[in-house]
């Protein structure tokens, strides 16, 4: 049994370091922003590395997408850049459903130009009244003629008024679907969402009488939530490995800060309570990585039934970034609570981890349900 990544998964790690620090000089001005940095996405795009996000029948790296490699890889820009983290997640997160069930005639109109970052996508899940409980969005398609209308709203939807099409969760006659709509599809109005404490490009989007062809839904009518469900599979574990990422980054941080400064006589890292704190963060950095590596390597062979794994990897990881970030504060003492560092920088980003893509709440109630199946 091997606990060590594999040397494939090592040179994925390393480019993904290269890109890190190619924009490290950028990050902190492009996390600050609630609209896409043109320098880090011109850097993204010159890497490649989204090419990772799509089989490599349509220009992406892998025969079939490696949620491994897209878990070191977030790992590493997590801990650098919030924003190029969201740019290159999102390139899987919001065209997976193509990916998984799209017609032959998307996949080859899309996906080339996802791998390539040329084109950004867009989930679009959430509504005012529907977050966790999906199946109550209200979002609707009904026939018309020989196409379709589509009307409803969608909120804090990562990409919006960036994303160059929207893949939208809809409630229709067969029970939920997603359905493909163009950006620039007549009816489709973006209006910016409240800024958040770690700002992220963000939107709602209004669909008012958008009129679409047929064969805009991705996969069959009806299959919406399996579509979700997928894509959760392949990508939830990849927010573990953020969270992991942001976690180290900030024990490092505190590392530099406890061994340089002094108090008592002596540097903080070698008195107790602090002594402590980073033995207890750099153990637990540790716990969560080896789960959501495993996680991750479960759900490279059969996704779907590796989904509870893949929850417990996103719960455990994002509750300890919280744990950790705090501890870092306080071994900083007034040094991390200065606005504008990478610390405090760090303290924000963590706090949303807990409940986007799965608040902790509902995962936990996914595992206990999970394991109250299996046991015998």
């Amino acid at each position: 049994m091997k606990f060590d990544l594999d040397p494939e998964y090592l040179e994925y790690q390393h480019a993904a370091r290269e890109l890190a620090q190619s924009i490290e000089d950028i990050a902190f001005e492009a996390d600050a922003m609630n609209e896409i940095h043109p320098g880090i996405l011109s850097a993204l795009q010159k890497s490649g590395i989204s090419s990772m996000m799509v089989p490599a029948r349509y220009g992406g790296l892998f025969e079939e997408i490696d949620p491994l490699a897209i878990c070191v890889t977030r790992e590493v820009f997590m801990g650098v850049s919030s924003h190029l983290d969201s740019l290159f997640a999102l390139q899987g997160i919001g065209s997976y459903a193509i990916t998984a069930a799209g017609s032959e005639e998307q996949r080859a109109k899309w996906l080339p130009a996802v791998a390539k970052a040329e084109i950004l996508p867009a989930l679009a899940l959430t509504e005012p009244e529907a977050g966790s409980d999906l199946k109550a969005v209200t979002t609707k398609v009904t026939s018309d003629g020989d196409g379709l209308l589509l009307n409803g709203v969608k909120s804090f939807i990562s990409n919006a008024g960036s994303a160059g099409f929207y893949l939208v969760f809809v409630r229709d006659d067969s029970g939920h679907s997603i359905v493909l709509v163009p950006a620039d599809t007549e009816g489709v109005s973006i209006t910016p969402t409240d800024e958040l404490i770690a700002p992220h490009v963000l939107g709602d989007v209004t669909f008012d009488n958008v009129r679409l062809p047929k064969s805009a839904y991705v996969g069959e009518p009806g299959k919406g939530l399996d579509l979700v469900l997928a894509t959760l599979s392949i990508f939830r574990v990849s927010v573990a490995g953020a969270a992991v990422g942001l976690a180290q980054a900030a024990l490092e941080e505190a590392v530099r800060h406890t061994r340089m400064r002094k108090q008592f006589g002596r540097p903080l890292a070698k008195l107790g309570p602090v002594a402590h704190m980073l033995a207890d963060s750099w153990t637990e950095i540790e716990m969560a990585r080896l789960l959501t590596y495993r996680a991750a390597s479960m759900a490279q062979s059969d996704p779907a039934k590796s989904i509870e794994y893949s929850s417990m990897a996103k719960l455990a990881a994002s509750e300890m970034a919280s744990r950790v970030v705090d501890r870092c504060v306080q071994m900083m003492g007034r040094f991390g609570l200065v606005k504008g560092s990478k610390i405090e920088r760090l303290y924000r980003q963590a706090r949303p981890m807990r409940i986007y893509e799965g608040s902790s709440e509902i995962l936990r109630m996914g595992i206990a349900r999970e394991l109250t199946r299996i046991v015998p």
